[in-house]
């Protein structure tokens, strides 16, 4: 398996991703240019500020996301944008959403 940039592998990246419902969201999210945490967290009805910093943090640590901070002291501005790999990150999740809807069209076979 390929590591990024000597990090951790890509296919990691997706498993770690794809396996959390709100992750998926919070990317869907930020792809539709949504990136000050209040925003996000008010377009996740159920979701904690808690996990959804955790998963913030999780999305820069693997470079999908960047944080920026505008300001000295506060209240800071704080927003959450892709980062070019993030924005490839999308596609494989549209290509994934895309399938799906295939397959409940019936236009894919799920049989061997």
């Amino acid at each position: 398996m390929v590591e990024r940039d000597g990090g951790i592998p890509v296919a990691s990246m997706v498993e770690s991703i794809v396996g959390c419902k709100w992750s998926v969201s919070l990317l869907r999210l930020a792809a539709d240019g949504t990136s000050r945490p209040s925003a996000l967290q008010r377009a996740c009805p159920g979701l904690s500020a808690k996990v959804m910093n955790e998963r913030l943090r999780k999305m820069v640590r693997f470079g999908i996301m960047r944080r920026t901070v505008a300001g000295d002291k506060p209240p800071v501005e704080v927003d959450y944008l892709l980062t070019p790999f993030g924005q490839r990150f999308i596609e494989l999740l549209d290509d994934v959403r895309r399938l799906q809807q295939d397959v409940d069209r019936g236009g894919v076979s799920t049989e061997r």
